[in-house]
């Protein structure tokens, strides 16, 4: 079959001016090579390593903002275009949010998991991110709370969280800490 290639930013979320983050491609075959498209515009190969390929934002400016996707080619041919990832640079005005996890970081395969996304700011949406991918949309009044059911293997991984508001326009806050989830 063909081969399919993922898209994300690591860490997620919406970066500052300043900021800084990694555009991850990642296909199940690895001896082509990635290329990396910013709207309809060819931006480069990618250097790669294995099956994954890495794009690097550093110092990042409102340019930066725009819709990203990749190619994956074997001998010139595209075998794979990943989906859209759209990637932002505003201004972070909303605090820091906490990522909370209960019943704990290790839980048993099959258990029920709730994230809790807590922000000192009224009338905020939040993000919950799984490794670079939005796992989820939290709404609430001043914190969001998200229940993962029967977690498996596939929900382990690095979480974190970002808070927004849209009154009048979006304003975002900066990404929580990282949580580490271990399903066994």
């Amino acid at each position: 079959g063909a081969p399919t290639i993922s898209i994300f930013l690591k860490p997620p979320g919406v970066m500052p001016p300043g900021g800084s983050s990694t555009i991850c491609c990642i296909c199940q075959r690895s001896s082509g090579s990635f290329v990396l498209y910013k709207g309809g515009l060819r931006l480069r190969a990618l250097q790669q390593s294995g099956s994954r390929a890495e794009f690097s934002i550093s110092n990042a400016t409102y340019e930066d903002s725009g819709t990203y996707h990749c190619h994956y080619l074997e001998g010139g041919t595209v075998l794979a275009r990943s989906d859209d990832l759209d990637v932002s640079v505003e201004e972070l005005r909303l605090p820091r949010p906490e990522l909370s996890v209960l019943p704990g970081h290790e839980v048993s395969a099959g258990a029920d998991v709730m994230f809790r996304c807590t922000i000192s700011h009224p009338s905020t949406a939040c993000y919950l991110y799984l490794e670079g991918q939005i796992r989820a949309q939290l709404f609430s009044r001043e914190q969001g709370d998200y229940t993962l059911s029967r977690v498996q293997n596939g929900d382990s991984g690095r979480y974190s969280c970002q808070c927004y508001n849209m009154n009048p326009a979006i304003e975002w806050s900066a990404v929580s800490s990282t949580l580490d989830l271990a399903v066994r």
